[in-house]
């Protein structure tokens, strides 16, 4: 059995391009998908693929461990860095895909089986940059509380939000306060029983960033979530410290090693690994081993296309320490069009029960994605009051 031909097929999706990469084999029908997505670098990651192409074209699609040793180590350069990553997680994530079918398994049986009946799920009610937000601090509020009340209406028992304003290093107390009144509207409007996430989206200092979570302690968060830019251990290690609240990082984390460095800092108490951009899901279970063995938990960040989305699930059910799986339901129409998978998720409570199909449990429609081309992405830029740089 060989690889014969590596594709990529690209899909807009509002503020990114889905990139899926399409691993073909010799025997009739036998294929896999994986998913490459990662944002304002399409170019950049779809010419990856082709370099890494170069590698495991001609090779048995069945040793997946030994073609991603190839794909990280050879090419002189590791792939440590976020587009060679994320590229040799999209080919990954085919590669498992391709070997369920082959055994006539999910992914989670090839790992071990199930260790739980579902996987919870959270959404996502924005903030950020959106429009919608940073008017007044009351205006923000109550938006923040009707958007929490809705997401509990549509099921879910947990979700995020970005109720942080960009700060530059160190400010006053406005965004602290307006940070404040904007959890305090979400806690009012679910009560208790509802867990509430919020995401910095690592735009803090480590000092402002403290100030953060001490302000937000008193609401009871599931995780407070990048309040400082994940290169900073020692800035998340010294927060993890002083608050209550579980620290969550990772997403832009694309190698066991520094991994390894985050956990034995104890900087988080939450793994957000992103499947597609820490090198798929041989590096995945890796990562999750080493958290494991540290008694931190998964979480892992997945605002990308349905593949990474059925990754994440199938990862969910072989990993006694993942907790809860990031999801997507509203981001264009477009989404449930392009892909037919094998997974149940009930409205009460947004859990999803087990893929029962091999392989990640899903099959994309090629003329659905050639219908919404890959779009020049928004860029998006956020300047502080005095005109120099910050974080998105």
């Amino acid at each position: 059995m060989k690889i014969t031909s590596i594709e990529t097929h690209v899909c807009h999706a509002r503020m990114r391009n889905w990139i899926f990469v399409k691993v073909l084999t010799d025997q009739p029908g036998l294929y896999g998908w994986g998913e490459a997505t990662l944002e304002w670098h399409t170019k950049g990651v779809m010419g990856s693929v082709e370099d890494l192409a170069e590698l495991v074209v001609g090779e048995d699609p069945r040793r997946v461990e030994h073609l991603w040793q190839m794909m990280h180590r050879q090419h002189f350069w590791h792939g440590h860095g976020a587009v060679r990553a994320t590229a040799i997680a999209g080919i990954d994530l085919a590669l498992w895909d391709i070997l369920g079918k082959v055994a006539n398994l999910p992914c989670s049986q090839l790992w071990g089986g199930p260790v739980r009946d579902y996987v919870r799920t959270y959404c996502h009610l924005g903030g950020g940059n959106m429009e919608d937000f940073y008017g007044t601090a009351a205006d923000d509020a109550k938006r923040f509380g009707e958007l929490a009340q809705a997401a509990v209406e549509d099921g879910y028992t947990a979700f995020k939000s970005m109720a942080v304003p960009p700060t530059m290093p160190i400010e006053g107390l406005k965004p602290i306060r307006a940070a404040e009144a904007a959890v305090a509207a979400m806690r009012e409007a679910v009560g208790d029983d509802i867990d509430i996430m919020v995401d910095c989206h690592a735009r803090p200092s480590p000092a402002m960033g403290l100030q953060f979570a001490k302000a937000l302690e008193p609401y009871g968060l599931y995780f407070f979530e990048e309040p400082c830019w994940p290169e900073s251990i020692d800035g998340l290690a010294m927060i993890n410290a002083a608050v209550t609240t579980p620290i969550a990082t990772g997403e832009r984390v694309t190698n066991l090693a520094a991994f390894r460095d985050l956990f034995n800092a104890r900087a988080c108490e939450i793994c957000q690994l992103d499947i597609t951009h820490c090198g798929g899901l041989s590096e995945a279970r890796r990562i999750a081993a080493l958290a494991e063995a540290h008694r931190i938990a998964l979480a892992p960040h997945n605002p990308q296309g349905p593949v990474s989305t059925a990754a994440s699930l199938e990862f969910g059910f072989s990993q006694p320490s993942y907790i809860i799986c990031e999801t997507v339901h509203n981001d264009v129409p477009w989404r449930d069009d392009i892909i037919d998978d094998g997974w149940t998720m009930e409205k009460e409570g947004r859990i999803v029960r087990p893929n029962q199909r091999p392989g990640l449990g899903i099959e994309l429609n090629e003329d659905e994605i050639k219908k919404h081309p890959p779009e020049k992405e928004v860029i998006q830029r956020v300047f502080y009051k005095d005109g120099s740089v910050g974080d998105w």
